[in-house]
């Protein structure tokens, strides 16, 4: 018998939702110590049939047919009491965004040891002996302090290993991992998916992997689940679904997926730097540095220079904590520099303010990682669009005859005007960023992991309209990103930073094929699924 087995499952949406179900005809089995992979778009169902299984469905979903049967228990239709003793206990989850699953005024210990509390687990002593012990178990560095933190004192990577520690307290039958590693960069996603294959191993833990990226896929599956708006599409082994894929959906997202190779450099000319950037520094400080507080120094950005010629796309790439979004900030002044120079067109606006600075600063705007949180939720589109415009001066009546220019120019109907952020997808929202990118005519965009939280074919949709926006408007581009392989497809030459310093500067294919130091050789060795690359290009 299986572990897990889920038969005709229907997942019904609220009325006035964009399709009736948002799941149906769901069928899998899940074996012990396997770990099966569920891919597809946002709205493809994949996470609401795995919070299905948690008894986590939104308010207003709900399962209206079908069986859940785990460990030979009919889960379907259990009260909630029942599902806490579950939970935790025999079937865990980690979710995709640990700081906002993590309680933040809670130290970690005790956020650890409230696992055991609600079981009825150990006694307190023990609880933090043991908190201590699965934060060891999960690579977590100097555990005794991590213990007392509190969630915003750790780096991402850290707070997903908590996640996973929390998780793993009781030891479950049955780990499901919602995009754990999405926003992560490629060194801490590798030691993420090495922690959880180990516990597999040594657990006999089955894992249900959501994901969009196939090269994870490739790295861990052994089977995997393709779903497209709410039906599973495609199902088989990781070799058989990945290199011989029968559903046309499934070929279209590998199709979509970025990679590492690229077409040869174009030859060098002289050209013209539009941003100059000279001895640019960051330090960020916290605590009082008094007798009750030692204060914690960090030097974010070290002596950063750099030109970027006009028509061009420099990547910047390193891990979180290397300084390159802290680079991006300071150059639009939404941090301020300690030292440096940022000349625009022969205009320094590292120190300039007020009008100065706002004329300035409308030649290089940015486009954030997060659309959602970076759009008013209270303001129409309308408004989004137009009110940097009016900020300087257009008529309202110009500005809105540009805002439905740019919708239009970016993939989006006119109709969107008058539709808050909350009524667009993922991919929409980020095209709205982008027009708003560009209301001001800039000659620079700065993209800060501007697709990391993207599928694959939204993904490659916004990656095309960035390139084609590049070569119409004539702009050059920073692009901030932790995915080398999306620094493959859209940059002519790649910065490497490590510990708020530029490593390593060259040519794409350079520095991606044959890099000088053995930090971006390490982050090329641990990208995933690169294995299953070669084997691809074979295949083709």
């Amino acid at each position: 018998m299986s572990l897990l087995s889920i038969r005709d499952l229907a997942i019904a949406l609220p009325e006035g939702a964009d399709r009736q179900l948002a799941a149906k005809d769901i069928n899998f089995d899940l074996e012990a110590g396997e770990i099966l992979c569920i891919v597809g778009e946002s709205g493809s169902g994949k996470s609401m049939s795995a919070n299905a299984v948690m008894g986590l469905l939104p308010q207003g979903v709900k399962a209206v047919g079908g069986t859940i049967n785990f460990d030979g228990q009919e889960i379907l239709g259990l009260s909630e009491s029942q599902m806490m003793a579950l939970r935790g206990r025999r079937i865990s989850m980690i979710f995709q965004e640990p700081l906002s699953a993590l309680n933040p005024l809670l130290r970690v210990g005790a956020q650890i040891a409230e696992v055991f509390e609600a079981h009825g687990v150990l006694k307190g002593p023990e609880r933090h002996a043991r908190a201590l012990k699965l934060l060891d178990e999960v690579g977590i560095p100097d555990p005794e302090a991590a213990i007392r933190a509190y969630p915003f004192q750790l780096s991402g990577g850290q707070r997903q290993r908590v996640m996973i520690a929390m998780a793993l307290a009781l030891e479950p039958d049955i780990l499901i991992a919602d995009e754990p590693t999405t926003a992560l960069d490629v060194t801490t996603q590798a030691q993420i998916l090495k922690l959880i294959e180990d516990l597999r191993q040594s657990r006999r833990m089955a894992v249900i992997f959501i994901t969009h990226d196939f090269g994870v896929v490739a790295d861990i599956a052994d089977r995997v689940i393709v779903m497209q708006t709410g039906e599973i599409v495609e199902t088989g082994t990781a070799d058989d679904v990945l290199l011989k894929p029968k559903h046309p959906y499934t070929q279209s997202l590998i199709d979509a997926i970025p990679r590492l190779t690229r077409h040869d450099e174009a030859t060098e000319t002289e050209r013209k730097p539009i941003l100059t950037v000279e001895g640019l520094n960051k330090t960020f400080k916290t605590g009082s540095g008094t007798l009750f507080g030692k204060q914690r120094v960090v030097k974010a950005v070290q002596d950063v220079n750099f030109e970027l010629f006009a028509g061009e796309t420099i990547g910047i790439v390193g891990e979180s904590g290397s300084g390159k979004s802290t680079v991006g900030r300071c150059l639009v002044r939404l941090i301020d520099p300690e030292a440096g120079r940022v000349m625009i067109e022969g205009a320094d606006i590292a120190h300039m303010s007020g009008a100065q600075l706002r004329n300035q600063r409308r030649k290089m705007q940015m486009i954030f990682q997060d659309p959602f949180s970076s759009l008013n939720p209270r303001a129409r589109v309308s408004r989004i669009l137009t009110e940097g415009l009016i900020a300087h001066r257009t008529s309202k009546s110009e500005a809105m005859e540009k805002a439905r220019a740019l919708l239009e120019m970016v993939g989006l109907d006119a109709s969107a005007m008058g539709r808050f952020p909350h009524e667009f997808s993922g991919g929409q929202r980020q095209r709205i960023g982008i027009a708003r990118a560009l209301a001001l005519d800039p000659s620079i965009i700065i993209a800060d992991e501007a697709v990391s939280a993207l599928d694959v074919s939204i993904q490659a949709q916004v990656l095309d309209l960035l390139a084609d926006l590049k070569t119409r408007l004539n702009l050059s581009m920073l692009f901030i990103t932790h995915d080398l392989r999306v620094a493959a497809r859209i940059c002519d030459r790649i910065i490497v930073m490590q510990k708020g310093r530029i490593v390593e500067v060259g040519p794409t294919g350079k520095v991606l094929h044959d890099p000088d130091t053995a930090y971006t050789r390490s982050l090329l060795d641990a990208i995933p699924g690169q294995e299953y690359e070669r084997a691809l290009a074979e295949v083709e």
